[in-house]
């Protein structure tokens, strides 16, 4: 998925104070904001914490015609090093209770594996799979995140959502119309801002037994030092396969994608799906560094791997 935008004119600081409010931010490294920690600056820069938030900031947008984009914890997001011309908007809304004894009720800017410890901490069970992906609540449900059998689609009880020109919905599971690392969110351009979880009550122990295996299984196969978005491809879908789907892993190992690098990106010596920021790197040496690895999966097993990772910018 790519998005590339670029504002035409020239909107003076002060109206822009007066329409965002003085937590707007000019020229706002994305850099830091990201997992890969690389890319340039946004142009425009809020952090919102609350959906009215949200909504004045979407509506002041839409009326200065000011393209915006979303993000949450940027780990899952390739930003160009010229950065985005025009407004990123930070999901910072957070908030996390029990409701009905097994729904927990989570603000979109939550880490996802704090959803995790709290599900855990009450014996609630069924976002176990979700130990150790790197992201918000909002993102994961954005691209329907997923590991080890499980998804997002598989828990989500009802949404909150803001849509492009800032009107708020409430909705269930179905209007989402998930998919493999996917969702309908992602045409309809709709923003997630609460999240209600339909989880079991489960014993502790078990659970936490559960996402303790989980994360030594991710320490053993994903990266400890260095900074990455975690897998770069899909997986293709394939029912004679564990879980359905082939790993792209496993095509990229066969065609020799370990040991791969550009500048300062390389393919994680223990997962060839995974490109890691060795120090240096620039957003253009991984995106080179992917299409050599895509190609080689083209070339020789005809198949074209689809970028998990969001490219936002201009390439």
């Amino acid at each position: 998925m790519v998005e590339q935008v670029k504002v035409s004119r020239k909107i003076p600081r002060a109206d822009m104070v007066a329409a965002f409010g003085d937590t707007l931010e000019f020229d706002k490294p994305l850099a830091p904001l990201t997992s890969y920690r690389t890319g340039g600056p946004a142009r425009f820069f809020i952090a919102v914490s609350s959906s009215e938030q949200l909504v004045g900031t979407v509506k002041q947008a839409r009326e200065l015609k000011i393209p915006f984009f979303i993000i949450g914890g940027g780990s899952n997001l390739l930003v160009s090093d010229s950065g985005y011309d025009g407004l990123i908007i930070k999901v910072a809304i957070m908030s996390m209770a029990v409701s009905d004894e097994s729904r927990v009720e989570c603000g979109a800017g939550e880490d996802l594996m704090a959803l995790v410890d709290f599900a855990t901490t009450n014996a609630l069970t069924g976002v176990e799979f979700a130990a150790g992906i790197w992201g918000t609540v909002g993102g994961a449900i954005y691209g329907n995140a997923g590991a080890y059998g499980g998804e997002m689609k598989d828990v989500v009880y009802s949404l909150e959502l803001v849509d492009s020109a800032g009107k708020v919905k409430v909705v269930g599971p179905d209007y989402c119309r998930f998919g493999y690392r996917d969702s309908n969110l992602k045409a309809t351009r709709e923003i997630v801002t609460t999240a209600v979880f339909q989880l079991k009550r489960g014993d502790k122990v078990r659970i936490e037994d559960k996402v303790n295996e989980i994360l030594a299984m991710r320490r053993e196969r994903h990266p400890t030092q260095g900074h990455s978005a975690g897998c770069f491809f899909k997986n293709i879908p394939d029912p004679d396969e564990e879980f359905g789907k082939l790993p792209a892993g496993r095509l990229l190992d066969q065609v020799g994608a370990k040991g791969l690098s550009v500048g300062g990106a390389a393919v994680f010596e223990k997962h060839a799906n995974i490109i890691v920021n060795r120090g240096g790197a620039t957003s253009k040496d991984i995106r080179k560094l992917a299409d050599t690895m895509k190609k080689r999966v083209l070339d020789e097993f005809g198949i074209t791997l689809e970028e998990e990772v969001i490219q936002l910018g201009e390439f």
